[in-house]
């Protein structure tokens, strides 16, 4: 009878209308199919394709800063349900999800039956000029409504969310208006609620964003791209930044974005507090000069994580977003809420030990909403960005997801 009943889910005209083989819904290419249904000003920026796959690049011009959706769809096979890809802060589906090309958790999901949709967050195309107040939480969740909303209206199929860090709120900030096609909310390394002393300081950093934004600072750039560039195109050459073991002496290249991606929680910034050590688990031991300090990274090489850097767009990250992210970390509904007891997909949340770390709270909230369908995991020695392109995620993380 489970058979049966799923045999039939799989032959209903919606699904069948998505086409096998070459990626063709009701007779036309699904990315057109997709193009139409968001409608409006709207050209194609891109398109590629390899074995097995092909990808467009969408533009809708509906503002100053367009929106830009990628179509990933498989060419041999008949896909059984839809999954939206939401970036993390300062990137976009390239860099969080199709780097590197040939392995990637995009390819990861269209292998297992999905057919792929990215919604970029509109910063990427941004300059720092082009930011304001209003580009914060509920912006980027009126941008992913629309699309969503817009291809359920067309194809009427069922669909899942992904998202990583800030995508991955933004996944269950979606999951909380309760579609009635939404299936599944698959959650890689982000914070729900804090507890105890770090809500308090979440509180804290919000007030911090909150004196910011008054000032007129809209935006802020990590410096990821440049400095992983500076890596891979000098590694050996000095960098501005001192040592901390020998002030006079400064970290190579190479040796300081190792640094950077392993230990992220030791350096300035509002946010950096928020990774248990850092973006990428490793190692690092100074040495009695710059060129005898000794790094490695555990999961991924630097040459992926310069090839991700390489694809985003300006990495700029907009404060109004960093504020609202805060006061969700510091359980401050009056500036900005998710409705946890209105979650009602299951839900696989999947943090990693180095990154996000083992913050339930979020994942509690929903079950006691009276979601029995919440898991939650923590993948040990992982970084924050190795969740996506380690090359072992399959077997390490997103195993975990799908």
């Amino acid at each position: 009878m489970r058979r049966r009943k799923a045999l039939a889910v799989l032959a209903t005209p919606a699904l069948i209308g998505l086409g096998a083989g070459t990626g063709r819904a009701g007779g036309q290419p699904v990315a057109e199919r997709i193009a139409g249904a968001l409608g409006g000003d709207l050209e194609v920026r891109g398109r590629e394709h390899g074995s097995g796959w092909t990808r467009t690049r969408l533009e809708v011009r509906d503002a100053a800063v367009p929106l830009v959706v990628d179509v990933v769809a498989d060419t041999r096979h008949l896909p059984r349900r839809l999954v939206y890809l939401l970036p993390g802060g300062g990137l976009d589906f390239s860099s969080n999800f199709f780097t590197p090309t040939a392995h990637n958790l995009t390819h990861h999901l269209r292998e297992r039956g999905y057919l792929v949709i990215g919604v970029s967050p509109r910063e990427n195309d941004a300059t720092a000029a082009d930011l304001g107040p209003a580009w914060g939480q509920a912006a980027h969740k009126r941008d992913a409504r629309k699309v969503i909303d817009a291809v359920d209206a067309a194809l009427r199929v069922p669909y899942d969310l992904l998202g990583h860090s800030a995508g991955a709120a933004l996944a269950l900030d979606l999951a909380a208006d309760r579609s009635p096609r939404l299936r599944r909310v698959m959650v890689l390394d982000t914070t729900g609620p804090y507890e105890g002393e770090l809500a308090v300081r979440a509180a804290q950093t919000r007030v911090a964003l909150d004196r910011e934004l008054a000032a007129g600072g809209y935006a802020s750039d990590p410096g990821l791209k440049g400095l992983l560039a500076r890596a891979v195109g000098d590694p050996n050459g000095a960098s501005p930044v001192p040592r901390p073991v020998d002030p006079g002496t400064r970290f190579t290249n190479a040796a300081l974005a190792h640094f950077a991606l392993i230990h992220t929680n030791s350096l300035p910034g509002l946010t950096n507090w928020v990774y248990e050590q850092g973006f990428a688990a490793g190692d690092f031991t100074f040495g009695a000069t710059p060129d005898q300090d000794r790094f490695a990274l555990a999961h991924a090489p630097l040459s992926v994580w310069a090839e991700a850097g390489a694809r985003f767009g300006g990495g700029l990250i907009p404060t109004a977003l960093m504020r609202d992210l805060t006061a969700i970390w510091a359980g401050e509904d009056s500036v900005y809420r998710i409705d946890w007891s209105a979650i009602d997909a299951e839900v696989t949340w999947v943090n990693t030990a180095l990154g996000r770390g083992d913050h339930p709270r979020g994942a509690e909230l929903i079950r006691a909403g009276g979601n029995p369908k919440v898991g939650f995991t923590v993948v040990a020695n992982y970084g924050h960005g190795d969740a996506t392109w380690s090359r072992t995620a399959d077997v390490d993380v997103w195993r975990h997801l799908v």
